[in-house]
């Protein structure tokens, strides 16, 4: 924990003094944080920098004392916490139809679902794609095109 600290303290302190101005605040902020941290490390996934994470906490903390202390959010924060609310859901919707894309694409004829997983998955040009395959590289671009002709098609029924 002390190496965590030694590493990530300046960058902690400095993230919240540009949201706080208050230099003694965010020294006693950025305490909070690492004792926060300690607490909760078993829940840190690595799914981010661990500075990342910790300046989560960090930002929770510094919103925790505003409330508490019957302080106004400024407004960029209120507005930048909507706008991470729509990018999660955004990215909930985007997983979904990504899972749904994904299933209807298991229904294509073999080959055309190949082309489509490598255009998407390998962002592979049509060209590489017809290389791969043994194709032309309109070849690809045919059946790729014709793939998502289908899944469109589905989803139009689906609806």
């Amino acid at each position: 924990m002390e190496e965590l600290y030694e590493q990530n303290a300046k960058i902690v302190y400095h993230f919240l003094c540009s949201r706080c101005h208050d230099e003694g605040l965010a020294e006693e902020l950025t305490q909070e944080t690492f004792l926060q941290a300690y607490k909760s490390l078993e829940r840190y996934d690595g799914s981010c920098k661990v500075s990342t994470w910790l300046c989560q906490i960090a930002k929770h903390l510094y919103y925790q004392y505003l409330q508490k202390h019957n302080r106004e959010i400024p407004a960029e924060i209120e507005e930048e916490q909507i706008i991470s609310r729509e990018d999660t859901e955004r990215q909930v919707l985007s997983k979904l139809e990504l899972l749904d894309v994904l299933t209807e694409m298991q229904k294509l004829p073999d080959k055309m679902r190949e082309v489509m997983y490598l255009r998407i998955s390998g962002d592979l040009s049509f060209k590489e794609i017809g290389e791969i395959m043994g194709k032309s590289e309109n070849w690809a671009r045919v059946n790729f095109y014709r793939g998502k002709e289908k899944l469109l098609e589905r989803k139009g029924k689906n609806e």
